[in-house]
């Protein structure tokens, strides 16, 4: 019998590693640390009237230069060594396979990130994709990052959703995207997705997965941040950072990919009888 596909999509900073990518290794590079470098940003952002992520991209690239720091993709690319995950995170990606494989589903993991693609393209983990959706710089014939690719901000996170959901993942690909197709003929159902974030810049992609009948979870290492989350019912569950085995998250997410087994072999059900009639 052929699995069923089941999207499972992060975020990554403060969902999978512990703080924004750039603090691990780029912004002490520049000399500066996290508190001024993400202040100055925002003043930038608010004085310019800058999308605040094209702002850090933008900052990124001044203070680099300003310090004489190299700029080039295989730079952020070494920096996403330095990335801390949370407990489990390394094996939680064949984990989570290997369980879906019990239930006749076959996953697709995708990061939906604020962050840079090239740093986590170099992290412990990247060849656990299908896709990386994130921030990306341009590269001059020198190599060196002169221009955004790529702006992935809080709103238009959600296209990506939509991506997925018609499997139109490459994103240059616009007309294709807004062609319509049934629901029916999707690849990935929304009721098929989930979505794991760690807070408020995840919220367009978690509530519209969630009241399009897929799953969203608020991750958290202080409970207070994300409670509002499942008061004001923008998630579906919180549970703590924690991605080892047992964990409240990984139960969690088991029991949900067992509701999703048994929702779609009643979906293939009805669709059966509907046929025969």
């Amino acid at each position: 019998m052929k699995k069923t596909k089941i999207a499972m999509m992060y975020d990554f900073d403060k969902t999978l590693c512990t703080k924004d990518m750039q603090e691990y290794s780029f912004i002490p590079s520049v000399n500066m640390d996290s508190k001024t470098f993400w202040s100055e940003v925002t003043q930038l952002a608010e004085t310019e009237k800058m999308d605040r992520i094209l702002t850090y991209m933008y900052y990124m690239l001044r203070k680099a230069t300003e310090q004489g720091v190299s700029i080039k993709r295989e730079d952020f690319t070494r920096a996403g060594q330095h990335i801390e995950l949370y407990d489990g995170v390394l094996t939680f990606f064949d984990r989570m396979d290997a369980y879906a494989a019990t239930l006749n589903l076959e996953l697709e993991h995708y990061i939906i990130s604020s962050g840079l693609k090239e740093i986590i393209e170099g992290s412990q983990i990247c060849d656990k994709f299908k896709k990386i959706y994130a921030c990306e710089f341009h590269y001059d014939a020198d190599g060196v990052a002169d221009w955004p690719a790529l702006v992935v901000n809080y709103t238009n996170k959600t296209q990506f959703l939509f991506r997925i959901n018609k499997g139109i993942l490459e994103v240059y690909e616009d007309e294709e995207l807004n062609e319509f197709v049934e629901d029916i003929d999707r690849p990935i159902p929304f009721r098929n997705m989930i979505y794991i974030g760690d807070g408020l810049t995840d919220v367009p992609c978690m509530k519209l997965v969630k009241e399009y009948g897929g799953q969203s979870i608020a991750v958290y290492t202080n409970k207070e941040k994300v409670t509002s989350l499942l008061i004001d019912r923008r998630v579906d569950f919180i549970c703590e950072a924690d991605y080892r085995e047992d964990s409240e998250l990984d139960y969690t997410l088991k029991l949900i990919l067992e509701k999703m087994a048994i929702v779609n072999e009643l979906v293939d059900k009805n669709h059966t009888q509907r046929k025969m009639k």
